[in-house]
């Protein structure tokens, strides 16, 4: 395994959605840094798969079949945290969805929404529910929520649900970093602009859609999803000791952008 700088070493972490995109390369990342991790992800081939990754690599990775949207089975993530590794240490709450049905409100269903806001504000919610007093048990730790760039700006391109889910874990991370910051805990909203994933990727496949949504960003790209996980990592560790309650935004300068370099 490559060597990090050993800023998780001895500490466990919990991942959602760690099957793909910013929550595989956040996982293999952690486990470089020395943390125990577990993957959680309800996409279970997949989820074994960067387990097995990690393990390859030389680090130390334990697979939970996890739908964040189940009590249960975040109930089981964590608790598999503190019996296979002793402890919680950091909570990343990432998985989340954006389907392609989501988009202006005359537009999108109740079924959608209900689905959008389930997973992607309600599995937080259940994350920091069960992880907030294995967290309190080990001594305190770092709480980071996925949020998104959108929560914090519009868009007509609109994804109504996603959009709001998102501003969702905005407050409810608030609440959380304050609450508990006398207690040890940390929390923070990463908030990453387009990221380049298979996802995305299929969105843009035009040339013309591509340069649409391109001009809006200053660095003139999308990001990559271990450019994200290098923000999760500094947010989960002692380097952002005092960073607390934040909307840590990793869009490229999108949210700062009036017109952008031609």
């Amino acid at each position: 395994m490559e060597a990090g700088r050993g800023r998780l070493l001895g500490r466990t972490a919990l991942v959602t959605g760690a099957a793909s995109g910013i929550g595989r390369e956040t996982a293999a990342l952690f486990a470089r840094e020395g943390a125990n991790v577990v993957v959680a992800d309800r996409e279970a081939t997949a989820g074994r798969q960067t387990a097995a990754a990690i393990e390859a690599e030389g680090g130390r990775a334990h697979f939970v079949a996890t739908d964040v949207t189940v009590a249960a089975q975040v109930e089981a993530a964590v608790a598999a945290a503190e019996s296979v590794y002793g402890g919680l240490h950091v909570l990343f709450n990432n998985a989340g969805i954006f389907p392609d049905e989501d988009g202006l409100p005359p537009d999108t269903s109740e079924a959608v929404w209900d689905r959008v806001l389930a997973v992607n504000l309600k599995g937080v919610f259940l994350g920091c529910k069960f992880g907030i007093p294995a967290l309190l048990r080990a001594g305190g730790g770092s709480i980071v929520n996925t949020a998104s760039f959108v929560a914090v700006m519009g868009a007509a391109t609109a994804q109504i649900a996603y959009t709001a889910s998102k501003g969702g874990v905005l407050a409810l991370t608030r609440e959380v970093a304050v609450a508990y910051a006398r207690q040890g805990i940390r929390a923070n909203a990463l908030c990453p602009g387009p990221v380049n994933t298979p996802l995305i990727q299929n969105l843009l496949a035009e040339p013309a859609a591509r340069a649409r949504r391109l001009v809006h960003v200053p660095m003139g790209r999308l990001a990559e999803a271990h450019e994200v996980a290098r923000a999760a990592l500094f947010l989960a560790s002692e380097d952002a000791a005092y960073v607390n309650g934040t909307t840590f935004l990793v869009d490229g300068g999108i949210h700062a952008a009036y017109v952008t370099p031609e």
